[in-house]
């Protein structure tokens, strides 16, 4: 199961240009969010999950993420 959209996006062996392409977004846009610099969209998640249907958008776009440098 994917947990985030990085391995998402490898599970599928797509490049971030091609998956950009896919969801109906650009690539720069696409690449800010995959690296955290920018928070998806609503419209990005509806593109993502008619994109993708398959994928667990709820894992993937809401469950917690911990980063190993911010545990205690």
């Amino acid at each position: 199961m994917c947990n985030s959209l990085a391995e998402f996006r490898m599970s599928k062996k797509m490049t971030m240009k091609e998956f950009a392409i896919r969801i109906g977004v650009s690539k720069s846009y696409y690449e800010k969010i995959e690296y955290g610099i920018r928070q998806p969209s609503y419209n990005f998640m509806i593109k993502f999950v008619n994109s993708f249907p398959e994928a667990n958008a709820d894992k993937i776009f809401f469950e917690s993420k911990s980063h190993e440098t911010c545990e205690n």
